[in-house]
């Protein structure tokens, strides 16, 4: 049995086009922090590259390739 998978979603309050350069760095950087907690909040890595190479990131600080 495969459990539902649920999303959150939300609504920005100004589009990225009309952010500053400084709004939207700020912006990445704190979706980036956003994401990681979900993830870490779930129990489920968070997966990206690393120097071309998968890569998933667990919430003890562990790192695994997935290759």
């Amino acid at each position: 049995m495969v459990k539902e998978i649920k999303y959150r979603t939300g609504k920005m309050t100004k589009p990225t086009s009309q952010m500053s350069p400084a709004e939207l760095k700020k912006w990445q950087e704190q979706s980036k922090k956003d994401i990681r907690n979900y993830l870490f909040s779930i129990n489920q890595p968070l997966v990206y590259y690393l120097e071309g190479i998968p890569v998933a990131e667990y919430k003890d600080g562990r790192i695994e390739k997935l290759r």
